[in-house]
């Protein structure tokens, strides 16, 4: 049975990464939206956009709400705005890390030129080997 969980959480995962659909979600996390207003915060494709709101609506994340010729979209629980907000703290975290390692190795100084290559033999007969 723990299998079943592990494939279905990876399905969730596959379908969280894009990053169109990562980017719709983070703005319907902010509340629902019509079509037009994705298109213009996204600046992909209306084609690309349709395709990336089809898989988030048939695994469940997103709903449709159609009022006339307008389709708004909105998060189908706000577990998923909790999901993306850990992503966010998760990212920040790794990403201050590798702020500090920068600024270490920036600490130490510009990098040095390696030294000459020095010819191998005996300093004093003068021969190479």
């Amino acid at each position: 049975m723990p299998v079943l969980l592990h494939q279905a959480k990876a399905e969730l995962f596959k379908t969280l990464g894009h990053p169109v659909r990562v980017r719709v979600l983070e703005l319907l996390g902010e509340g629902p939206m019509p079509v037009r207003d994705l298109l213009s915060a996204i600046e992909v494709e209306a084609s690309n956009l349709s395709q990336q709101l089809a898989v988030l609506r048939r695994a469940g994340i997103v709903t449709a709400r159609r009022d006339g010729a307008t389709v708004t979209y909105a998060l189908a629980g706000g577990d998923v705005s909790e999901l993306m907000g850990a992503a966010r703290r998760i990212l920040t975290d790794l990403l201050a890390d590798q702020g500090e390692l920068l600024a270490a190795l920036r600490a130490d100084g510009p990098l040095r030129e390696p030294a000459p290559e020095r010819p191998v033999g005996d300093p004093v007969l003068g021969n190479r080997l």
